[in-house]
Parts: C-alpha cells; structure tokens; sequence
C-alpha cells in the first residue's frame, strides 16, 4: 500500500519491501513527515526512533506485533513537535531493540544494522536504528531515547556526536517508556554544531553554569587500558580536578531493580501475553523485572535516590570527564556472555548519569583496531548547551594539538 503525505509517496516499511533496509528503518518516506514551519533546523531530516509518537503512525517498540495491535497516534509526541516547528522533517521511523531494553543494537525479529564506522562490530543500542541512519548519511539528527546509556553507547560505538538530556527537562509526552524514572530524551549526530543547533530547538537556556572540570582515575579503570589512558589525557589538558566519587556496586544493582520494575509495570502483561516474541537478552531481562516485587523496588528506591544526592553533591558545578562506553564495539560474533560481560562493564559508567538524572555528552574520543570509543562530559542538571559547547571546545583543542587524534587512542 502507498501513503501519502500532501503530495509525497511514502514506501511501507514491513518485512516485505525489499527497497528498505530493515534493520535500520521500520518506515521512510521522502520526507515521511513535512516540517510544520520553516526555522533553524530547515533541510534537516530526523530519523526517529520506534519510541515516538507520530501522527497517523504506530509506535512498534522494536516488535512487529506490537506495532501490529496498536492503534495509530493522533498527534506527535511533544520533541517531534517541536523539531517539526524548528523546520527539520522526519525521514523516518527507526529501528530500536526491543522496549528499548538492551544496549546491543540487535533486534531479535529485524536483525542488527551494520555498524557503518566499523562493520565487523556492533553498532550498540537501543537507539541502534537513528545512530546507524545518521553514520552513514541517511539522516541529519537521530531522535532517541536514554534510559541506562542507549544515546552514549551507540554514540560511542559509531563515532558519533549524543547527547543524554537532563532527566525531565526536555516534555516526554508521546514517548513510549522503558522506565520513567530513569527515561530522558536524547539524539545523535555527525558534528557538534548540529548537535547544538536541536539542543537549541529542544531546550530551553541552561539552568546553571559548569564551573571547571574533575576526573575520577577509578572511574576510568572500569574501561580498557587504552580508552582509560586517552580520557585520562583529555582530563590532564583541560585541568581535571581528581574526584573520589567511590561509586558501590549497589548502586547499579539497585538502579537494574527499580528499571526492571517500571520495564515491567509497563509492559509485563503484554510480554506476558506473548511469549516467544522477545530475543533471548532482552527476554532474559524480563524474566528477571517479572520477578521484582514492590518492597524490592521501595528498597533499591531509596538506594538510588542516596546515590543521586552523593553524585550531584560530589560533582557539584564541575564537569565529570570519563568514558562514553568501557569498551570498542564488540564483535558482531560475540557470544551472549561477552555482551552480557561488556553491558555490565559500560554500565558501571553510564548508570551515573542515570540515576541522578543528570546530562551527559558523548564525542568521539578516538578509535584502534576495535573500532571508535567515545567521550562522556557529564554535567550538572541544566547545564546540557554548555556540555554541548564544552565538547565543542574540546574536540578543536584536541584537532589543533594532534591532526591525527581521531585515528588512535
């Protein structure tokens, strides 16, 4: 069947069309949706991930049967609003894994795209579908979500530029959740400056000011010897002031609780409903949320809520230089304990910012023979332009210093 927008055929974006690489895109139009208005953001395309709202369209979550039994929106969801209003148009919905509950980039019914910045590994995830889009040219902005690192993973894993929003600053109205207390809008691009110029469109100005940056070397040690050195470089040439955040391993234990609660809370009876449907890592997440009981969750609650005072009073106004991801992308070959293995070690990182509810940007730090690794300036609550601007600033510095900074860690 052949929709229609005004004047502009769109292709369908099932299993059946050949002309579409599903594994990227579940729809894509030429544009599928027009802007609403001219503004900043004019000629740019979005490609939106399998999460939002779009009038006229399902939301699929990743699941061809989910998309299936649900009944088409009637509005946009608030961000892809306001991007339409700034003059983008969307090219598309976008793959994500499954609920969005995995930091892969594999979809058990619509496979794993290609990561296009190193082929022979994964691209990360969830929002593996709109980084893919954008790495190799089919889309300007990759509108996503982050909820435990899935814009700072596959950032990093691309070579890419994302940014992780303060938690509740930017309207989540129309986003299908994973885990609302942990949920926040976020996107992927090629560059800074387009980063900058959605941030400029999304959000309004910044609430506080970064005053100077830390590192924690401890922090660092959770990622490979390489990747540890090079931020720990980056951190030398900026003036990192040393930070013992000391994080405990409970804290990212009782983040996974409360997540798998609210993953479940929110999509348990549907899961439950259809067993089966699920790829096996994401299924084996579930299976544990299904397990989850209120008093566990009113526990690990109150554990992450201690967590988020500790970070947000350690880091202050200063802005945390650690990486985006422990690892390169691992290989497309690796068995589920290697994923399962580097999900854990990248969690530690990125489950920092998810549990206070703070924004983080992700630049490309460098790249050896396992492909690109990934940067995280990690803020103050309302502080999300200025990281934007920082990591500006950072990435020309480090262009200036060593041409070939990009080529190796």
């Amino acid at each position: 069947m052949i929709t229609r927008t005004g004047n502009t055929a769109l292709r369908p974006g099932g299993e059946g069309d050949a002309g579409l690489d599903t594994t990227v895109w579940r729809l894509r139009g030429m544009p599928l949706i027009a802007a609403t208005a001219s503004g900043p953001l004019t000629g740019r395309t979005v490609a939106v991930k399998d999460l939002y709202a779009l009038a006229g369209f399902t939301v699929g979550a990743g699941i061809p049967d989910y998309a299936r039994e649900r009944r088409p929106a009637t509005e946009h969801a608030a961000a892809v609003a306001r991007l339409l209003a700034a003059g983008a148009q969307v090219a598309g919905i976008a793959q994500t894994d499954e609920f969005a509950y995995s930091l892969t980039g594999s979809n058990g019914r619509y496979g794993m795209p290609v990561n296009p910045a190193a082929p022979d590994r994964i691209p990360g995830g969830s929002t593996s579908g709109p980084a893919v889009a954008v790495a190799r040219g089919d889309a300007d902005i990759g509108l996503g979500t982050d909820t435990a690192g899935s814009i700072r993973v596959p950032a990093a894993y691309q070579g890419l530029w994302g940014i992780r929003t303060t938690h509740r600053r930017i309207d989540t109205t129309g986003l299908l959740p994973l885990a609302q207390s942990f949920d926040t809008v976020g996107w992927v691009t090629a560059d800074g400056e387009t980063l900058a110029a959605v941030a400029e469109c999304l959000l309004d100005a910044d609430t506080a000011t970064p005053d100077g940056f830390a590192v924690d070397t401890e922090l660092c040690a959770y990622a490979d010897p390489a990747i540890a050195s090079a931020v720990r470089s980056v951190a030398d040439s900026v003036d990192a002031e040393p930070l013992a955040l000391r994080p405990r391993d409970s804290w990212l234990a009782a983040f996974r609780v409360v997540q798998a609660y609210e993953a479940w809370a929110n999509h348990g009876e549907w899961v439950g409903a259809h067993p089966g449907t699920l790829e096996p890592d994401v299924a084996q997440r579930f299976a544990f949320a299904a397990t989850v009981t209120a008093d566990q969750a009113a526990t690990a609650r109150d554990e992450v809520t201690a967590a988020a005072d500790r970070i947000r009073d350690a880091l202050g106004n200063r802005v945390l230089v650690l990486p985006a991801a422990a690892t390169p992308p691992p290989r497309r070959t690796a068995g589920a304990a290697v994923r399962e293995t580097t999900r854990a070690r990248t969690l530690r990182l990125t489950c920092l910012a998810s549990i206070a509810g703070l924004p983080a940007v992700t630049l490309p730090l460098g790249r050896d023979e396992g492909g690109p690794s990934g940067l995280c300036l990690l803020g103050a609550p309302g502080t999300d332009r200025s990281l934007i601007r920082l990591a500006i600033g950072n990435a020309a510095v480090r262009a200036e210093g060593s041409p070939h900074s990009e080529d190796q860690l």
